[in-house]
Formats: structure tokens, C-alpha cells, sequence
């Protein structure tokens, strides 16, 4: 008697599998290709024009595209009616805001006060701009591929997503203008340059609304087609998602290669490892306060600790393309808190089936 196989799944979806297990690796392949190989990725930071007609011709920044299609996927696998229970008990979700909006105007301060105290002319003027572009941003979406494969709240953690996302056209000015007399010389007028861009609508067409469109279509499409989209636009968008992460590095690393400056770079990756474990600290510090269960807590430290650091490294390029240092803090930050978020979810193991006890 034959058993009946389970359905195969599509290459594609086969591959997108194998690369999530391997993200971190391939992020770090990808900062060692800025470094040895930034031409391509110096390509795509700068924005071409597609000719439509004999007269008109399009922008095209490839870099928001991919960011667009990240965040477009993103909002595809939000599962939207799953979020009615968070919505019912919304106490973690609600915690997760108000720290992931606090928690910058607490640890920003402290250590641009630090960095004052050097003996950099500046201050650290553009390490202390960076950091705050950084945890101005939303919770980054990759947060929910943690708590899908460990033990965090995925749904809770799909919530905090959605929601700093939908309010960051309103929260990513508040933040960088509350920072703003932190920083001095050329790093205000980089810092007042880059809220006016989040304020010309950067946050809302560059987030909000590709994030917006992949849940409409999720909402839209019925079940067996949405299956077969997300086998398709997960794996691609992944792929996007190193593409423009190697993007990002070639206009911080392929200068610093150039031009080596060690001391910026130690600089660079002490601040970010400084904000990013002081913010998936006091995360953890507060989950234990309000007495969450694991899965609550660890959703709500991720929130604290992770932002999307793409978001970020596109408005940089965007806003300040002449300032491609401001990049180092960035890329260091998002690979450092995707290393404490493994540690944060632990990994669900796989249960063995049909063994015998003793054996």
C-alpha cells in the first residue's frame, strides 16, 4: 500500500527557504563584495532615467526600487486576520511602540554626550547623525522572519511591524527633530537636510505605500494564488533585499577601501554595537518589568532593538549622497542587530517523528 507524498514545493520557494536559514552569511558576503567589487554597487546608488517617448524620460533610483519591493513583500506576508487577538490585548504591542519611540530620545543623549567628551574636532558630529537616522526608522520587517522561526509572538511582532510603519511618516521627523541640537556643524545641516527629506514624503512613498500595496494584494488575491505569489516574490525579494544591502555597503566601503580611515571605522562599530546593545537591553529589561510571557518578551525586545536599517542607508543615499561615511555606523548597526536577534529567538528545533522512546 502506498502512502501518498506530500506536494513538492516550487524551486523558488525551495530557495528562499535555504537562503532565510543562511541571511547572515550572505550579508556578510554581501559587505565583503561592496569591499572588493563597489562599482556595480556605486551604480545602483545613483539614479538613472528611463526614456519614455522621444521627450520624456522617468527617474529611476534602483535603489528605492529594491527597497520598494522589499517592503512591498513584507507587507504580502503580514497576516492581516491573525492580528484581531494582538488587537483584543494590545498591551505588548502598545509597550513595543512607546519604547521603540522612547528608548532613542534615552540612550541618543548619553552617548553623544560621550562622544563630545573625544577629542574628534567634530565630536563624532557624524557618528551621532547617523545613529539617529538609524533608530529614527520603523521596526525593521525582517524582525517577523525571527519570530517566524523561533519563539517570539509572530503576530504580535507582524503588529509592531505594521503599525511603526504605517506612523513613521509622523514619528521620523518628531525623532530626528527632537535630536537635532545633539548634533552641530556640517552634522546639522546633514541632519535638517534629511528630515526635510522624510518631511517631503520619503517615509510615505518609500515605506508606507510599497508596504501598504502587499498587504492590499494579500487581502485581494484569493488563497491558491497568493500561494503561488509568495513562492515567487519571497525568494526575489530576498535576493533584493542583499542586493540592495550590497548596494548600500559599496558607497561606505569602496571609499573607506580607497581612503582607509581604521579609526573611523572602530569609531563606527563601537557607537553602533553601543546603541544596539543598550536598546535590546533595556528591551529585555522592560519585558521582564511588565512580566510577558517568552514569546511576548522577545517580540518586544526585537522591537526595540531592530529598525530597518535599508530604510535608512536609502534615505542616506537619498538625502546626503555626498556623505557616504554616515553609511559605516548603519551597515555595522544592521548586522549587529541581526546577530542579537538570534540570540534574542531562540530556534525552534525540529521534532523527531515516529521514534521510539529509548532509541
Amino acid at each position: 500500500m502506498s502512502t501518498a507524498r506530500p506536494p513538492a514545493h516550487p524551486p523558488t520557494e525551495r530557495a528562499g527557504v535555504w537562503l532565510k536559514h543562511r541571511l547572515n552569511r550572505a550579508v556578510v558576503l554581501s559587505y565583503t563584495a561592496a569591499a572588493l567589487l563597489p562599482a556595480p554597487g556605486l551604480w545602483l546608488r545613483r539614479t538613472h532615467h528611463l526614456p519614455l517617448g522621444a521627450v520624456l524620460q522617468v527617474p529611476l533610483p534602483p535603489a528605492s526600487v529594491l527597497l520598494a519591493l522589499v517592503l512591498c513583500s513584507a507587507g504580502l506576508q503580514v497576516p492581516v486576520r491573525a492580528l484581531t487577538g494582538v488587537l483584543r490585548s494590545p498591551r505588548t504591542l502598545l509597550a513595543g511602540i512607546a519604547l521603540h519611540l522612547t528608548i532613542p530620545l534615552l540612550l541618543i543623549p548619553a552617548v553623544a554626550f560621550l562622544l563630545h567628551r573625544t577629542p574628534d574636532s567634530d565630536g563624532g558630529s557624524g557618528l551621532i547623525t547617523a545613529m539617529i537616522l538609524i533608530v529614527a526608522m520603523p521596526v525593521a520587517a525582517g524582525a517577523t522572519v525571527w519570530t517566524s522561526t523561533g519563539d517570539g509572538d509572530q503576530p504580535t511582532m507582524v503588529g509592531l511591524v505594521l503599525l511603526s510603519t504605517l506612523l513613521s511618516p509622523l514619528t521620523i521627523p518628531l525623532v530626528i527633530e527632537a535630536l537635532l541640537p545633539l548634533v552641530d556643524g556640517s552634522g546639522t545641516a546633514a541632519l535638517a537636510a534629511t528630515g526635510h527629506t522624510t518631511r517631503g514624503g520619503f517615509a510615505l512613498v518609500g515605506v508606507v505605500l510599497p508596504c501598504a500595496a502587499g498587504i492590499l494584494c494579500r487581502l485581494a488575491l484569493p488563497t491558491p494564488w497568493l500561494n503561488r505569489v509568495l513562492g515567487a516574490v519571497v525568494p526575489v525579494a530576498l535576493v533584493g533585499s542583499l542586493v540592495l544591502t550590497y548596494s548600500n555597503a559599496s558607497g561606505a566601503l569602496g571609499a573607506f577601501v580607497n581612503h582607509p580611515r581604521p579609526l573611523l571605522l572602530a569609531a563606527a562599530l563601537a557607537v553602533a554595537a553601543t546603541v544596539c546593545l543598550l536598546s535590546f537591553t533595556l528591551g529585555r529589561f522592560a519585558a521582564r518589568v511588565l512580566r510577558l510571557d517568552t514569546p511576548s518578551a522577545a517580540s518586544l525586545t526585537l522591537a526595540c532593538g531592530m529598525n530597518n536599517s535599508s530604510a535608512c542607508a536609502v534615505l542616506i543615499a537619498t538625502a546626503l549622497p555626498h556623505k557616504p561615511h554616515l553609511l559605516l555606523p548603519v551597515l555595522a548597526y544592521g548586522l549587529l542587530q541581526k546577530t542579537a536577534a538570534n540570540r534574542v529567538v531562540r530556534r525552534r528545533q525540529p521534532r523527531a517523528e515516529g521514534r521510539r522512546p529509548g532509541r
